[in-house]
């Protein structure tokens, strides 16, 4: 295995730099796992980048009922970030300083656009979580952060404005060879045969839609009024294309999950911040005008803890239809 290149030798910096995604193979981390993880086309007119996941932090305080909670560690790591359970658990937003609707918009919101070797420079974006279920079955979860998520337009309103977007792609691993694929989409999503899907090489494409990040198979129109369907016309739209390719490996944070165990970081990487039961934005009250359950600006998600990493198939719930092909969809969870 060739070491990573890593700048904290000199004091400059902390971040995971990679070559290539084969250097971060070991013991815990097989190289298929890498060998085929996912790139993400951002869309052409993309405003809100990957963004690096500590910086969230930096530029929040943690509230519950819209108040700043008192004695927390300072600063705020993802090295101590699971502190706030005891604090308000599941009640806690991590709340941003400017506000949701601040004006000018803050700057950290647009995230950082990946350079032409599809790197985040300074910043990481993005996490690998490895479950391996026994038999020969192997779950990798690619998991991709962004500051803040744009929605879209209805009937002349904007909904949907959350500070804090985590997406995910999973893919199924059967004896080292990739099976199945699950691409997130809003509070659904898709799943697809891993023969199906675009490809460079060995890793598929993913699609991350314009503002909402939503992940798809393929580029165009997307109508999600209907959760996990993909239809090219409706009230709900997303937009992907092919504008900059991001390859999330190349700056990822690495674990290792089981239900016993729970979070191991495969190098040096923080875990405890993946333990943090609160949310990844700012909270907000349901007293705007709602289009389809929603409203202007809604509450932040909550992390990857609770993205179903145990799930029994591909899908996170049933019935689950994996799809061979990705012109077509029909729901899929």
């Amino acid at each position: 295995m060739r070491l990573f290149i890593s700048l904290a030798l000199v004091g400059l910096s902390t971040q995971p730099v990679w070559s290539s995604p084969s250097d971060r193979a070991t013991s815990d981390v097989r190289p298929y796992v890498l060998e085929y993880a996912p790139l993400v086309w951002l869309h052409s007119q993309e405003t809100y980048m990957p963004s690096d996941i500590q910086q969230q932090l930096d530029h929040t305080r943690p509230n519950v009922n819209w108040t700043t909670i008192e004695g927390v560690q300072s600063p705020l790591t993802l090295n101590n970030l699971d502190t706030l359970n005891s604090m308000g658990n599941t009640s806690v937003y991590l709340t941003s300083l400017e506000g949701i609707e601040a004006d000018p918009e803050p700057a950290w919101f647009r995230g950082i656009k990946p350079d032409s070797d599809g790197r985040t420079v300074d910043g990481t974006a993005s996490i690998i979580i490895i479950v391996d279920r026994g038999n020969g079955t192997v779950d990798a979860f690619y998991f991709y952060f962004y500051a803040f998520n744009k929605g879209g337009q209805v009937l002349g309103m904007e909904f949907g404005d959350h500070i804090g977007d985590w997406e995910h792609n999973m893919i199924r691993f059967v004896n080292g060879k990739p099976k199945e694929m699950w691409y997130s989409q809003h509070a659904s999503g898709q799943a697809f045969t891993y023969a199906a899907v675009e490809k460079k090489d060995k890793r598929p494409y993913v699609y991350s839609a314009r503002g909402t990040h939503a992940n798809y198979a393929i580029p165009g129109k997307h109508d999600h009024t209907i959760p996990g369907f993909n239809l090219p016309a409706g009230f709900l739209m997303d937009y992907t294309d092919r504008g900059v390719l991001w390859d999330p490996v190349l700056n990822a944070y690495l674990y290792t999950y089981d239900q016993t165990a729970g979070f191991r970081a495969v190098n040096s990487d923080p875990v405890a911040w993946l333990d943090f039961n609160g949310r990844w934005g700012d909270d907000q009250p349901r007293n705007e005008r709602e289009i389809f359950g929603e409203a202007k600006n809604v509450a932040g998600p909550n992390g990857p803890k609770f993205k179903k990493l145990d799930r029994q198939q591909v899908c996170p719930s049933k019935p689950c239809v994996v799809l061979p092909f990705r012109t077509f969809s029909v729901k899929t969870s």
